[in-house]
């Protein structure tokens, strides 16, 4: 068994696109109409026929059960974004334990989306701030090479 991408369910897909695409920077790799998978392999699909195909089954918007992950190290360039398109923030920029610098929102219609800062931009962002290359990798669980290879790709 081969795992394809996750689906989420939107009420207006050209409205969802210009958000992946435009906001999110994303390509779209096939186009069914009311089925969209985009090059990072994860679909949007138009609720109306999403729901003929589950048996007119709900659809719960905003569960909080689920998300999709971007990474992006100009975060406070995405918050000006998704302000400008009044969207809903779970919340703005956060530093979580391992030091990333994240922010999540709910898109239009109430899916949960996470953009984080690469790891790499985190070790970077340490080394910068003078701790050890010892102290990046137990504070972000990345290797000494991958640290090293990220400072390097920084400086």
């Amino acid at each position: 068994m081969k795992f394809i991408c996750p689906l989420v369910v939107v009420d207006d897909i050209k409205k969802s696109r210009y958000l992946y695409e435009s906001v999110l920077g994303q390509t779209v790799k096939m186009d069914f109409g009311e089925n969209v998978t985009f090059e990072g392999d994860f679909a949007i699909h138009q609720r109306e026929h999403f729901q003929s195909l589950i048996d007119k089954r709900d659809i719960i918007k905003k569960s909080n059960s689920f998300e999709l992950y971007f990474e992006h190290d100009d975060l406070a360039d995405i918050v000006n974004k998704i302000k400008n398109l009044n969207l809903e923030f779970v919340h703005e920029i956060v530093e979580q334990p391992w030091k990333q610098q994240v922010l999540r929102f709910y898109d239009f219609d109430k899916n949960m989306i996470e953009i984080g800062e690469r790891l790499e931009h985190v070790a970077y962002r340490l080394f910068q701030q003078n701790h050890s290359l010892d102290e990046i990798c137990k504070i972000t669980y990345l290797d000494k090479e991958t640290v090293e290879k990220a400072i390097n790709e920084y400086s």
